[in-house]
This record gives C-alpha cells, structure tokens and sequence, in this order.
C-alpha cells in the first residue's frame, strides 16, 4: 500500500480498517448458546478498503461489509464479505480511494464525477427473502442472504423514482408490510423527501413525495400502527457549502426541531406539522398512537454528537449536551398547536432496540447503550469516538433500569435482541464487545430480562472485527419461508 491510513480518531482503536472478508467455521464457545436461538445475525460494519483520497475522511464513509453470524444448534459460523458498490469496484480497478470527503461528490477525483457514491455501510435488512444492504445516501443493495454475494441495486423493478433509501425502513410485524423513505430524494441537497411501503411480497406499492422544512440529516424515522412520523432536525445541508469542498453537514441551533405526522391511511397530503426547541436524534427506540395521542420515543440531545459535524459548525459542546437523554414527545393531534410534551424517560445513550412484536405499539421494555465515566476510561470506537461501556434495559412504564458492563478495557456495539418463542420468557440479546486489550471482537449472548447476570454464553472470535453500526436478526424459519413474519 503506497499510502498509510490517518493517524486520526477515525481510523485508530477499534475503528482502525481490519479489511478482511472471511469464513470462519464452528467459532469457540464458552457457556450454552440456548437451544432456541437458530438464525443468522447480519451486521453492517464501515471498512475503508483504500486510505481515503484527501488523507483523513470520517468513520462512516468506510465502504459497506457485511458480517453474518449463523446459529445452528449450539454451534456459530461466521461469514464477512464487501458489499460490491460501484464505489467499491471503481477504487479498486484503479487501486486508489478515487473518493473525496463524505458525502461531497465535488471532492472527488475527476474520474469518477458523476458516478455513484454510495457505501451501503449502515444496516442490513431482511424483507421478502431479500437482504438489502442500506446507507441513507443511495438506494439498497441487494445481497443473497446465505451467501452474502452482491445482487446490485434494488429499484423495485424499476418502479421506485427516489435517489435514496433510509437505513432505517420499519417492518411492520404483523401485516409484513416494509415503510421507508428517502430524504434528498431527488438529488444532493435537495428538500424532497420520498414516503415508500412495500408489501410483505417485497413489491413497492406507494410512492409519495414532500418537501421538508429544510434539508436536514433525516437519518430515522417511526411508524405507528396509525400514523407516520417523520422527523426535520437542525442538522442541515447547503450546496455552496459543499461546492466550496466543505461539510456535507452542519449543525444550526437557531433552527426549530419540524416534526411531520400523517394517518397512515392518509397521505403526505394531510401531513401536519410540530415544532419544537432544536434538537437531534439520531435513532428512535419506538412510537406507538392512543386515538389522537402520537407518543415518539427518541435518544435526544442539544446537539449533533458527531465530530466532524460539531467542527464544521464551529461549536464547542459541553458534555451535558453531548451526554442527552432517553425522551418522549406527544403530539395532541385533537388540538389546534403546533408545540409537543415532553418528558424523561431515562439518561442519555444511543443504538435503542426493542423486541420484535412491540414494534408500532404501546410497549413494555427497551434496551440501549451508554457511556458511563465510572465503567473505565473512554476508549475509541464508533463515530463519536468513545465507545459504549454500558447495556442498559429499560422497563419504560415504571423507569426502572438495569445494568451490564464489562468494566475497563471493554466496549460493546448495538444490542441484538432474539427471541426465544416462549411467551413467558423476554427473549435473548446478542452483542459484540470488544476486548482493546487483546484485540479482538467476541459476541455474548445475555438473558434479557436479566442482563445484569452477566453472559449465559460467550463466543470467542480469533480477530478484531472494525466497529460496526447496525444489525438485524433473521431467524431460520424467516431464512426458509421469507414471509414469515
């Protein structure tokens, strides 16, 4: 390799490239894998291929792998290929990054002007018998999920018109139904936003466009079993910016905070529109509708946490603004306002997931991350820079919290949830945590209801795996019959 990656928080710890495509065959495990727990597990992971173009990039512009973990009776194999962009082949036919800074194509070597870009580095998702690949700047790609080649772009056959594809769709659990949208959807910094549902046979079977307050980094959004909630945070973009080779990205304070709700029996037509204080989220732990009460459960802060976003915007945050909080606005949609409620779930953290069958309702317990100071010093890994010590779950209606930590030296990734198919048990959670010590990525699986006894197994991975972001679980009778649901 001609030129080193950057010595730089992106590219150190556990975000230092790993590069590898593997299969590792029958994983060392120690304790019982329960004998519920039969599926794969995909992960998407940022893995920059090549040091980037312009000698430092940022942690989530690393070209797209994906990692699948595959339990089957006791035993785990694990699999991890690149995610074959056009992004990806272009570099390497040329042996170079040939891409500039994040989300800026007016960076990029004039080579590839005007080509796709996109890293589908974020989330894997399963729908309809497909895994889709899925970065917010570009449309999916499709991958075959037992094997992991890459398939191409997913267009719907050609009915789909928007650019783009949130990271986030939300399946609905019991219709089988696949709710998406693209924001930017018409082109680079755009206001057009793109509502899509596909059927739970994987046809696209609605495409409505919007326009947004402004452009802004709508990277999640939630859907009830009633409404459709999107979100317009202060994070925003400014093509001049961009064409003077700055910050697909800035944060603006001054902004309000826009959220848009619409019946989902209804269309964009009848969104109506809340306003608050600015704020961001990046990811929701859950929504659910009482009659005209909309209840949105979101990981907020004052700020945009991301690094590169702070020093594009020239702003200094305090760690009470960068530390947040777990919160839940409610909408009144019987009255005239424009203004939510909102009140403290629980602290701050990120990386929300809840169990399978209480998604889009009212709901019981949720379980995310956190950075706690007195669980060790901070160590790098993930986009923010100091990795996650601390699983928490949370019994939503009563407040109550528990706990899991590994101690110092010890970061975990997103929590996985698994259920176990037993109506009185709370199911199961897998999560990556990574030894900084002896370098390595391991996988624990607790007990859900009490992860606060520790690992019931742990399987030991014989390398370090690059921070990821975001997994889905796939259990083997989805695998057989994609509609199940």
């Amino acid at each position: 390799m001609s030129n080193k990656f950057p010595d730089s928080m992106d590219f150190q710890g556990f975000n230092a490239p790993s590069r590898v495509e593997c299969d590792i065959l029958d994983l060392e495990v120690e304790g019982e894998i329960p004998a519920e727990i039969n599926g794969c597990w995909y992960r998407s992971i940022p893995d920059p291929q090549y040091p980037p173009l312009l000698g430092d990039d940022v942690f989530i512009s690393g070209d797209g792998t994906v990692g699948m973990y595959c339990f089957r009776n006791g035993h785990v194999d694990y699999k991890s290929r690149y995610v074959m962009t056009e992004r990806l082949k272009n570099d390497r036919a040329a042996g170079r990054s040939l891409y500039g800074l994040y989300r800026n194509p007016y960076t990029d070597d004039p080579s590839v002007q005007g080509q796709p870009r996109g890293v589908a580095n974020t989330t894997p998702v399963y729908h309809a018998g497909r895994l889709l690949a899925l970065k917010e700047d570009s449309r999916a790609i499709q991958l075959d999920p037992h094997t992991l080649e890459t398939l191409g772009e997913l267009d719907f056959g050609g009915k789909l018109k928007s650019l783009t594809m949130t990271a986030h769709p939300r399946p609905d659990p019991d219709t089988g139904e696949l709710y998406f949208f693209g924001y930017e959807a018409g082109g680079l910094a755009s206001r057009e936003v793109a509502y899509c549902v596909a059927d739970k046979n994987g046809e696209l079977v609605r495409e409505e466009w919007f326009e947004a307050p402004y452009v802004s980094m709508m990277h999640d959004f939630v859907v009830t079993k009633e409404h459709v909630i999107f979100p317009v945070f202060p994070t925003t973009c400014d093509l001049e910016r961009l064409k003077a080779g700055g910050s697909h990205w800035a944060y603006e304070p001054d902004k309000d905070t826009w959220i848009g709700i619409m019946p989902r029996a209804g269309g964009v037509k009848d969104l109506r529109w809340f306003r608050g204080p600015a704020r961001m989220a990046y990811h929701f732990m859950n929504a659910f509708s009482e009659g005209e009460r909309v209840h949105v459960d979101a990981c907020l802060s004052e700020v945009n946490v991301f690094p590169f976003v702070l020093e594009a915007s020239g702003i200094t945050a305090t760690p009470e603004q960068m530390a947040g909080y777990l919160g839940r606005w409610t909408f009144e949609l019987g009255g005239s306002g424009d203004s939510f409620e909102e009140r403290i779930l629980g602290p701050g953290g990120d990386l929300p997931r809840i169990r399978e069958h209480e998604h889009m309702r009212d709901y019981d317990i949720g379980y995310y991350m956190t950075y706690d100071p007195a669980n060790g010093p901070p160590l790098v890994s993930g986009p923010v820079g100091a990795g996650f010590n601390t699983l928490l779950r949370l019994q939503v209606k009563t407040g109550e919290l528990k706990s899991f930590t590994m101690g110092p030296g010890i970061t975990f990734q997103e929590p996985q949830p698994i259920p176990s198919g037993r109506p009185d048990h709370e199911g199961y959670l897998a999560m990556v945590i990574e030894l900084h010590e002896k370098n390595v990525s391991d996988v624990v699986i607790l007990e859900a209801e009490h992860i606060d006894r520790g690992p019931v197994a742990t399987i030991r991975m014989p390398l370090r795996v690059r921070s990821g972001v975001h997994g889905n679980w796939v259990a083997d009778e989805q695998l057989r019959n994609p509609q199940a649901h």
